[in-house]
């Protein structure tokens, strides 16, 4: 039986899947999947997912980047992304025969026009980034010692439940926010950084679009991946390239999707 997902290593068994593990440690997980084949069909997966990512990613990488996304499509795919998990375990990675996973990424990939209201909150978030990312002494307005207070002001005036995204299996932790205006009322900004103090902000305000749509903005070394999901407006930016920003941004939009219980701990 596969090791009890309470106990596991989540954060070093996606670094096993990245790569980013010394050699060391990449052993020891070697050892964990040898004598947990469950688990190794679960990785193997999740690897397998990674490289069809990146493969699609470079077949595309002077491409338009996705603009839209429905939102009944991406739950569609994501129950069947989570079947197909449950069948690994039992079946091992010889699923990956159906192709599923290329279809997901051509579907994602397909070019459309980006609303105006997407094109606003990636520029609003772009414009917001330069000019907080370089500040020494006051990047942001609360920081982490005020965690739940910064969530519950800034959740008030968006009007919105707004939780701080769990980064660290990316290398980023939580800096703190700030209150922002945006065009369509109040915005909220919140920052992260990693061990080398390089920043990344997530960007939140009201936005008049209706229509989910999904954007890649480039401002120099200012990269942001918008969308527009229920009425609100989302942007991830940060100094990192489109490859490495899209599971963050992806990881962002799942976590306000699906929000998780009253009372639970931010994912």
């Amino acid at each position: 039986m596969s090791k009890d997902p309470a106990t596991r290593d989540e954060a070093q068994i996606q670094a096993f899947i990245d790569g980013r593990l010394d050699a060391a440690a990449r052993e020891r997980m070697a050892a964990t999947l040898a004598a947990d084949p469950a688990l190794a069909a679960e990785v193997a997966l999740d690897q397998a997912h990674a490289d069809t990512l990146r493969r699609q990613l470079a077949a595309i990488a002077d491409a338009p980047i996705p603009h839209r996304l429905r939102l009944d499509h991406l739950r569609a795919q994501r129950r069947e992304r989570q079947w197909r998990h449950l069948r690994a375990v039992a079946a091992g990675v010889a699923l990956l025969a159906t192709g599923a996973i290329g279809g997901w990424l051509a579907a994602r990939s397909a070019p459309a026009s980006a609303p105006g209201a997407v094109v606003t909150v990636a520029t609003e978030a772009a414009t917001a980034y330069r000019t907080f990312v370089v500040e020494v002494a006051h990047p942001v307005e609360v920081d982490t010692a005020r965690e739940a207070h910064l969530l519950q002001w800034l959740s008030k005036r968006l009007g919105r439940p707004l939780a701080a995204p769990d980064l660290t299996r990316f290398g980023y932790r939580l800096m703190g926010g700030r209150l922002l205006p945006g065009s369509g009322g109040a915005a909220a900004q919140l920052m992260y950084d990693d061990p080398s103090g390089r920043r990344l902000t997530l960007y939140v305000e009201a936005s008049r679009g209706s229509q989910t749509a999904f954007r890649f903005h480039e401002d120099g070394e200012a990269r942001t991946f918008a969308w527009i999901d229920q009425g609100f407006g989302f942007a991830v930016t940060g100094p990192i390239g489109r490859e490495a920003l899209l599971p963050i941004a992806e990881a962002v939009y799942q976590r306000f999707e699906d929000p998780p219980p009253a009372g639970a701990a931010r994912l």
